[in-house]
């Protein structure tokens, strides 16, 4: 009697880890930067600019180190969220670098401070920063659910974030808002990366508490409205957003604490009545806070009729700066009609304070028009897109809403920027993420990159083969 042996082998699914495919878009990630630098340069001066191949190199190094350890550390990461970055980050550093270049910018700050620095090679260094920060994530960050332990921890770091700017010697206000601390030289924003923390504590408390959050006890006008002790929580994040408007005159952060909130809560619950009640919170919350503060009054002024603001506005005041740049905004975005007057050659630097920071989003709408417009908000769109696919393919309920939550924040400070520029809601004085200056806010978006690829790397990785079972094997007796 003999005996042959069929075995069969049940392993996991070899996806393909498309980092080739990263590394692609990420050569043109830095091509296009470099290109826009170029034109800058010729634009301006008629030749090519001295610094192009230093900014070239620099740029490339970032990129190829991050993909690098990518692919050792986040072999099957989503491959488009790493290059958009890096375009946005690069053309950032050139349109910065534009105005850092115009007489009138250079002639103002002689005036202001007897010496001209430029922001330029500052910005670079804050990028180069926030990629070793997007590399210590990905390397020490084995696995997102980790952050689940800290749900409270984070609550706590999150409130003393935002509570920085408070503390008397350490926080600074600038044109009446009190956002920043001063460490040394360096002024902080701890706002941007409360964010990220909030959405840590967010994700973890509303995976526990999201089937009483879901639980309706009256219909009210159609709404099924919670539980009134279930109402604890938005109320609580609705009075703590008042008091940050309050306290430090922060608009930005009040709406996009709240509003991240909220489409958590919503995506946890899938009832609608949070969305409406939060809706009517935010704005009964911004009415009054806009009737009564004098810093977030100027810039519901200037929102309403920047032109009519400026002649009634006493001289030197808050209210008349406001307005003036709202003035200068709007006619940039009016002069670059569909295609802009060209890199270099538009007027946006008029616009004075903030011009490369709070209001860079004007340079796009003058010297690019309204097809670059677009274009940065359709690679704004696609992060956030990328964002939500991953928390889509999360395996995990905390993965699944950290995913929302820090996509949700991205696209609520897209919106409050991108509208508060183009007139659409007041100023609130956020940053573009990766566009505008600031060192805070592009080390900060440099992590919440890292935090994605990391949940999409969990998503999209395999899961180990199973142990073969007793039913695996077949024998067949073969008899003489």
């Amino acid at each position: 009697m003999s005996v042959v042996t069929n075995t069969t082998t049940i392993g996991a699914i070899d996806l393909p880890s498309r980092r080739n495919t990263e590394l692609a878009l990420l050569g043109f990630a830095v091509a296009i930067p470099v290109f826009a630098y170029l034109n800058v340069g010729l634009a301006l001066d008629g030749k090519v600019p001295a610094g192009m191949l230093g900014y070239g190199i620099g740029l490339g190094l970032l990129a190829g180190i991050a993909h690098l350890l990518v692919r050792r550390f986040a072999k099957y990461a989503d491959p488009i969220l790493l290059p958009l970055a890096t375009l946005l980050n690069g053309l950032g550093l050139v349109l910065i670098w534009r105005l850092d270049q115009s007489p009138r910018v250079i002639a103002k700050s002689m005036a202001l401070y007897d010496s001209y620095s430029p922001d330029a090679p500052k910005q670079l260094m804050y990028s180069a920063i926030g990629v070793a920060l997007f590399l210590v994530v990905l390397i020490f960050l084995k696995d997102h659910r980790v952050l689940q332990r800290y749900t409270y921890i984070s609550m706590v770091v999150a409130i003393v974030l935002l509570l920085l700017p408070l503390v008397p010697g350490l926080g600074s206000a600038v044109f009446g808002a009190k956002i920043w601390i001063k460490v040394g030289p360096f002024s902080i924003q701890p706002g941007e990366f409360a964010k990220i923390v909030i959405a840590v504590f967010f994700s973890g408390y509303l995976m526990v508490k999201r089937d009483a959050l879901a639980l309706a006890s009256r219909r009210f006008m159609g709404l099924y409205l919670p539980r009134g002790r279930d109402l604890g929580p938005i109320l609580t994040i609705w009075a703590v957003s008042l008091l940050i408007l309050v306290f430090e005159n922060d608009l930005g952060t009040s709406l996009l604490f709240f509003g991240m909130f909220v489409i958590m809560l919503y995506v946890a619950t899938e009832r609608t009545s949070w969305i409406i009640m939060g809706l009517l919170m935010a704005v009964g919350g911004a009415v009054v806070v806009g009737s009564t503060a004098s810093h977030v009054k100027s810039r519901v002024a200037a929102w309403l009729d920047p032109f009519e603001c400026l002649k009634t506005a006493p001289e030197s005041s808050n209210m008349a700066q406001a307005c003036d740049q709202m003035t200068q905004v709007l006619m940039s975005f009016g002069s670059g009609g569909t295609l802009g007057t060209g890199l270099g050659q538009g007027n946006s630097d008029l616009i004075g304070f903030a011009a490369n920071s709070d209001f860079i989003f004007a340079t796009v709408g003058e010297e690019l028009g309204l097809a670059g417009v677009m274009a940065f908000l359709l690679l704004y769109g696609l992060i956030v897109e990328r964002g939500l696919r991953t928390a889509l393919a999360a395996r995990d309920p905390f993965g699944k809403l950290l995913a929302t939550g820090l996509s949700g924040a991205f696209a609520l400070q897209i919106f409050v920027v991108a509208g508060g520029v183009m007139g659409l809601i007041p100023l609130t004085g956020m940053t573009m993420p990766f566009l505008a200056y600031g060192g805070s806010s592009v080390i900060a978006n440099w992590a919440l990159i890292a935090i994605l690829l990391r949940i999409s790397d969990t998503a999209r990785r395999p899961a180990p083969a199973p142990a073969p079972s007793p039913d695996a094997e077949m024998t067949q007796v073969v008899r003489p």
